[in-house]
């Protein structure tokens, strides 16, 4: 990555934008989890913010920050609402943060107009008003009264044509943020001009889900190893057999278009050699390790087998870029993780050897927290979503809205 610390990107960052003196409408993700008594379960979207933030409070800018929490439906609902991560911000940033009773509104405009420099007001959750998400013209022009330019921080967002990623941007001096110029840049990299070898790594529940981004990458890769249930789909239609493994049998001639497309572009594509199997989805149920990549009738895959994990890391020491999206088994329970543990041990490994690693998706990144190695890769993607759609190549318009560089 460049010395610097926002990167150069095809967009304008915030580095272009005069800020001084400015009112900045700062659009963030702060979808984060509460639990039941309403605390913070996991802070890391707010921290991620902090280098944005910092970023334009030096530069003497007040801010107006934007954001959403859960799925309210359009109207106000108090287990919603951000008071929570005002709180929590304020502790992060150890400085005073006003928080809005709403996210428009007269009262609203007053507390923005009257912020000093230096100044922090958090809106009330943006999806209180259903025009958000409908992207509302009228709606969008109330929050761009609210400042004097917009910066764009909120890549979990960016995949979603709402008021505040595309409306906004287009009413207001716009640019991107330190957090969504990262993303940018790592991800546009691999997909552009990746050194290789090139792996892709899948994983999750559903082919149905990764299906674009499975014919997306075999356009770039060099290598695509699929784990996690998807496999079992893979599997089944190669004739192998896999129990009472979850599949998806209206996929299994896409399974087979995918796994005859990557023989044609002579790409190799990686598929579970041995299997954790158990008889039902349990925690506590006894486990064993198939002898090959058969499942017998009455077992059900919950993980990689240990000869998986250890072929993938014999196939990743070789790796100059890899991308890592969803798990290798039931990565929840403690007991089926081994694999996916096994997958973050090795992007550590492949990064310390000067490979380009990133990982998206919530709960690939949760393996990497939970294996203690979340600073040992080189990029952590924020937007689930969001980096599943760019790698498939979807236009963005919450990134297409911003101007060029």
């Amino acid at each position: 990555m460049p010395t610097s610390t926002i990167p150069r990107i095809a967009k304008r960052t915030v580095e272009d934008l005069p800020v001084e003196g400015k009112r900045v409408l700062l659009r963030v993700d702060y979808n984060v989890p509460l639990n039941e008594l309403g605390v913070i379960t996991d802070d890391t979207r707010i921290k991620e913010t902090l280098p944005t933030i910092t970023y334009l409070l030096e530069r003497g800018a007040s801010l107006v920050i934007c954001a959403h929490l859960g799925r309210p439906k359009g109207r106000p609902s108090p287990q919603f609402s951000l008071k929570p991560v005002a709180k929590r911000l304020e502790e992060l940033l150890r400085r005073s943060v006003q928080m809005a009773p709403d996210c428009v509104g007269p009262e609203v405009l007053r507390m923005a107009q009257s912020l000093a420099p230096g100044g922090i007001l958090l809106l009330e959750n943006l999806r209180f008003h259903a025009e958000e998400e409908s992207n509302s013209p009228s709606f969008s022009k109330q929050l761009a009264s609210l400042a004097d330019v917009f910066v764009q921080d909120a890549f979990g967002a960016v995949h979603r044509a709402h008021a505040s990623t595309a409306g906004v941007a287009a009413l207001l001096p716009s640019a991107a943020g330190i957090l969504l110029a990262k993303e940018i840049y790592f991800l546009s990299k691999a997909m552009e001009n990746p050194e290789r070898p090139f792996i892709a790594i899948l994983g999750g529940s559903k082919v149905s889900d990764k299906i674009g981004v499975i014919d997306s990458l075999l356009e770039k890769v060099n290598g695509l190893v699929i784990g996690g249930a998807m496999a079992y789909t893979f599997l089944k239609a190669q004739g192998i057999g896999v129990g009472n493994s979850k599949v998806e049998l209206d996929k299994l001639d896409l399974a087979k278009s995918a796994m005859k497309k990557a023989q044609e572009k002579h790409i190799q594509l990686f598929l579970p050699l041995d299997h954790v199997i158990v008889e039902q989805v349990d925690a506590k149920a006894p486990s064993e390790i198939t002898p090959d990549r058969s499942i017998p009738e009455g077992k059900i895959g919950v993980d990689i087998g240990p000869n998986t994990v250890k072929s993938l890391v014999t196939l990743l020491q070789k790796a100059k870029t890899i991308i890592w999206n969803g798990p290798m088994g039931i990565f929840e329970m403690p007991p089926f993780a081994a694999g996916t543990l096994g997958v973050a041990k090795a992007l550590a490994e492949a990064t310390k050897h000067g490979a380009v690693t990133i990982v998206g998706g919530g709960d690939s990144v949760a393996a990497v927290k939970q294996a203690g190695l979340a600073n040992d890769l080189s990029h952590i993607s924020t937007g689930g979503g969001a980096s599943l759609e760019f790698l498939e190549g979807k236009i963005l318009p919450g990134i297409a809205a911003l101007p060029n560089a």
